[in-house]
């Protein structure tokens, strides 16, 4: 068996507007499908991630996520960046809140956190 790369990551987001204008307008992944789903009455965008995509799933009501103490799952989505100073300059700018940059303690490397919407921690990683 051989994984070759990652296809997709998902997430679930809870307002559509909020998500889409967090993910597209600041972050500025480009769509690259847009379905409404009547049977599920959800929305779901793919995303471009470079060679990968994120599926972003606009789900109502769906249940709050678990920060801490952290259960069991994936932790935080990590986005390999030029530059952590510049990446979280540009994130203030836009009124994205970042965590204190700090250096990796295995790879030496900056890197630092901030929150989608919904609180899901993204990181962004020299």
């Amino acid at each position: 068996m051989m994984f070759d790369t990652i296809h997709h990551i998902a997430i679930i987001g809870s307002d559509y507007e909020k998500s889409k204008h967090f993910y597209v307008d600041l972050l500025g992944f480009q769509i690259i499908r847009e379905n409404y789903r009547a049977e599920r009455d959800d929305y779901k965008i793919d995303l471009a991630c470079g060679q990968q995509e994120i599926e972003l799933f606009i789900i109502k009501n769906a249940p709050a996520r678990v920060n801490y103490p952290e259960a069991l799952g994936l932790r935080h989505l990590a986005f390999k960046v030029k530059s952590v100073d510049d990446t979280v300059k540009e994130l203030n700018e836009k009124g994205i809140e970042t965590e204190p940059v700090r250096f990796d303690n295995y790879t030496g490397k900056k890197m630092t956190f901030f929150h989608d919407p919904d609180g899901l921690p993204l990181e962004i990683h020299e």
